[in-house]
């Protein structure tokens, strides 16, 4: 299909998700730390309650066909004894392209001296992929390609690790085990449908004084013949009530993170983070994330706030 310019921070933006279209295949997140289950089926049931976590993601705002985002999340203790279950749903739009996803979660934990604790998770479900080609602008409107719209279900797997104690966690996961291919009639369109990324997670909560902590993550995301990514936090907690911070995202962007515990029971969260590689030479007015976390039944684990 011979695509017309549409006009050039269009056609730019497209040839960029040529390059980088593995690296962002899996959906993006500044707000990671607070919605960690979308993709570590391990952390279910960790925060000793019944957590429910909502997220809406504009990416690169301004530019037609940028990413947009949506997460949703749920996860409880069940009565058996160390045993929870989930739920993470997602939705992202890239051009003419949307991908839908859906898994159910269970983890078992181990408990250990000290208040340590290992989460062993599993999850299982699939994704949606709809391609809608008649948003683009072609040349030969005839074109057969540029007529189609296909929609295609793959199903998949997910493992993780999560271990935590009162103020220290680490995670390994890898949300989708198997990798698959799109075909349209019998036609293999792309061999990398679904690629196998690995994720790896740790956090430190320091105290710096009777008022203020300091909440340092890092996430680091891997795939095959791809560059390893990483986003690094730094976070200011004030009084267990309010935080705020920024971010690095490695040759991609920085930003900064806000979140405020309403009630014990609601949080609020909004982060705003702009690029800092060649995409920025590309008129756009960023990418904002707002997060909403209510969670009821609250059992604290430990004897202080959970800070995770």
């Amino acid at each position: 299909m011979n695509v017309n310019k549409i006009n050039t921070v269009t056609l730019s933006f497209l040839m960029l998700l040529s390059f980088s279209s593995i690296s962002q295949q899996d959906e993006q997140s500044s707000l990671y730390m607070f919605n960690p289950l979308q993709y570590n089926p391990a952390y279910a049931g960790s925060r000793g309650d019944f957590s429910v976590t909502g997220v809406v993601r504009s990416q690169w705002v301004g530019i037609k066909g940028a990413p947009k985002s949506q997460f949703i999340s749920m996860n409880s203790p069940i009565k058996k004894k160390n045993m929870a279950l989930g739920l993470h749903m997602s939705n992202d739009a890239i051009g003419s392209k949307n991908r839908t996803s859906f898994y159910g979660d269970y983890s078992y934990t181990l408990n250990f001296k000290h208040f340590r604790k290992l989460n062993l998770g599993v999850s299982g479900g699939g994704e949606q992929l709809s391609i809608d080609n008649t948003k683009l602008i072609a040349h030969d409107p005839t074109d057969v390609q540029y007529l189609a719209t296909f929609s295609q279900f793959k199903g998949n797997a997910g493992v993780g690790l999560y271990y935590y104690t009162e103020r220290f966690f680490a995670g390994l996961s890898v949300p989708r085990l198997f990798e698959t291919s799109l075909k349209n009639n019998a036609v293999t369109l792309s061999n990398s449908f679904t690629k196998r990324h690995y994720f790896l997670t740790a956090g430190y909560v320091f105290p710096l004084n009777s008022v203020v902590d300091l909440k340092t993550s890092v996430l680091v995301k891997m795939a095959e013949n791809t560059p390893v990514t990483a986003d690094v936090n730094a976070n200011l907690f004030f009084y267990k009530k309010f935080w705020i911070g920024g971010m690095y995202r490695f040759n991609e962007s920085v930003g900064i993170n806000i979140a405020f515990q309403m009630k014990e029971s609601l949080m609020f969260g909004y982060s705003f983070d702009f690029v800092t590689n060649g995409l920025s030479r590309i008129n756009n007015s960023g990418s904002h994330e707002i997060m909403l976390n209510y969670s009821i039944n609250r059992k604290k684990a430990f004897g202080s706030p959970r800070y995770f």
